[in-house]
């Protein structure tokens, strides 16, 4: 099992060392216990870790969280986009690292991570990204064995609340956008096509076919700190977007004379074309162009939204609005538009019901079945 020896410190106290080894055949030890038995007892549990599987070497519960945060960052970096990446490297920087960088795994408590949490005082968004960089740190840590159990694992996060109800455009008010805007062929495009604006401005001609009607989504492009970072789309999986014909109209004025690997929608010098400004304050065309056709103020995004709404409208189902979209899952696209599909479940009840009337007046006429 060990051996437990007495030494004398620089006082000259009589205390005990205990000596054992660890799993992997090694020679350890832990001084300072005042009596024999204590240090008996200690190598007894180190015992009984080893065979339960629950034994942590002190040398690995020794590393800190900002040790361990360079393998778990890099990692995240090879797999996350840019423009991912981006905030939550600016989350470890201003709240991980300054109360957690310099503290060894096994001594962080459950309740100094609840208190943290309730102490950022930022938006449900902000806390959650923090909070999930130590909580995945710390499972690396768990699974590497360096602790018993991952302490921030059942922390409650201050929930998301919308305060700002999503606003959806009918066919008349994009229309009078998409005129007014001087760009009627990005308006619409992402009005009745749903694409993220990455997915937009990363078109080249060549993605267009105009004789079926499509889009080829295969490509995105992400702005960080001014630079552009392409690559593929959010899932990345490639898809085919239907294009209204009348849509498709303003596409070909709009790529009329560009080659086709040329950008659609770019800043004019043939580079990509940065996202415009959205805010109250701005003299941006988008702003110009809601204000002129008598539109609320809106985010180039709602466009998206607006998308998945006149679809739903139009008759198509959860799964050909999820494949337009490039949701994940049907899910994803019922959790995100639940509010769209409450009314289709109106408009089906009426429909039902329009049925089964009929069937009633024809079962009721002579000679009925």
């Amino acid at each position: 099992m060990g051996s437990v020896y007495a030494y004398q410190n620089a006082a000259g106290k009589r205390l005990w060392r205990a000596v054992w080894r660890d799993p992997l055949n090694q020679q350890t030890s832990k001084r300072g216990f005042k009596t024999k038995s204590e240090a008996e007892e200690y190598i007894a549990r180190q015992t009984v870790a080893k065979a339960d599987g629950t034994y942590v070497a002190r040398s690995a519960a020794s590393a800190t969280v900002a040790e361990l945060s360079v393998g778990w960052l890099a990692n995240k970096r090879a797999l996350l986009k840019p423009s991912s990446y981006a905030p939550l490297q600016a989350s470890w920087k201003n709240y991980v690292e300054p109360t957690w960088g310099r503290r060894k795994v096994s001594s962080i408590r459950y309740s100094e991570i609840e208190t943290w949490v309730a102490g950022i005082g930022k938006s449900p968004t902000v806390v959650a990204r923090a909070y999930g960089i130590l909580a995945g740190i710390l499972d690396v840590a768990e699974k590497d064995r360096r602790i018993l159990a991952n302490p921030a694992r059942g922390v409650r996060l201050p929930r998301k609340v919308s305060s700002r109800a999503r606003r959806y455009l009918t066919h008349d008010e994009l229309w009078a956008v998409a005129e007014t805007s001087g760009r009627p062929a990005l308006v619409l495009t992402l009005g009745y096509c749903g694409l993220r604006w990455g997915e937009l401005v990363a078109l080249r001609v060549s993605d267009v076919n105009f004789l079926r009607g499509r889009i080829s989504v295969t490509r995105n492009v992400v702005e960080v700190h001014g630079k552009f970072h392409p690559g593929t789309p959010k899932t990345h999986e490639s898809r085919q977007v239907p294009v209204p014909a009348a849509v498709l109209a303003h596409l070909s004025a709009a790529v009329a004379g560009k080659a086709p690997d040329a950008l659609i929608f770019d800043d004019g010098h043939g580079g990509y074309m940065r996202r415009t400004r959205a805010s109250s304050g701005s003299r941006s065309w988008w702003v110009s162009a809601l204000a002129t056709a008598g539109v609320e103020p809106l985010v180039l995004h709602d466009l998206r939204h607006t998308a998945a709404s006149l679809a739903v409208s139009a008759g198509a189902n959860v799964k050909a609005i999820q494949r337009m979209l490039g949701h994940a899952s049907a899910a994803m696209t019922l959790d995100v538009y639940a509010d769209l599909f409450d009314d289709d479940l109106e408009a089906l009840s009426a429909r039902l019901d329009e049925a089964i009337g009929a069937r009633v007046v024809a079962v009721s006429l002579p000679g009925g079945d």
